[in-house]
């Protein structure tokens, strides 16, 4: 089985689906066939609002996939963490990580380091686009502390 994930995205004070998150789940409708489990990675900033997860689900124009959500995940290795319980779970044997170009090496690190199973393959998949510079900023800095989240979630991985 394979599973692509697609992770959410929202900028502080966003309401509604973000063009960025918008273009990851229809790379993903335009990749996910129906023998596919579809995660749907994210959260909601604002309690009185809807999340990522939901507006995600509401938008889903791709094949009849099954679909899974992870409602928790608030930052990457936390989709790393749900990304690999739910490889695991469906006992996937390839998982497609779909997110920006910008932020595909990071996140398919850590879901490599998450699911710790070395018979899985874990790639990246990514609309295209170039990145708003103040995103690709805040990335190279997110790269630089990467070796620390590595370890935090390795922490994590144990624990569980």
């Amino acid at each position: 089985m394979r599973l692509v994930a697609v992770l959410g995205y929202s900028p502080r004070r966003w309401q509604g689906l973000h063009a960025i998150c918008a273009e990851r789940l229809s790379y993903a409708e335009g990749i996910a066939g129906e023998t596919d489990a579809v995660l749907i990675s994210g959260w909601a900033r604002h309690q009185d609002a809807a999340g990522e997860v939901e507006l995600m689900l509401q938008a889903w124009k791709g094949e009849d996939a099954t679909l899974l959500s992870d409602t928790k995940a608030r930052n990457t290795r936390e989709n790393a963490l749900g990304v690999a319980a739910a490889a695991r779970r469906l006992d996937a044997r390839e998982v497609v990580v779909v997110t920006s170009s910008w932020h595909a090496f990071r996140a398919r690190t850590l879901v490599r380091a998450a699911l710790r199973e070395p018979g899985v393959s874990v790639q990246s998949a990514s609309p295209s686009g170039r990145p708003p510079v103040t995103l690709l900023a805040r990335e190279l800095v997110c790269l630089v502390v990467l070796p620390v989240e590595l370890i935090r979630l390795r922490r994590a991985v144990t624990r569980t």
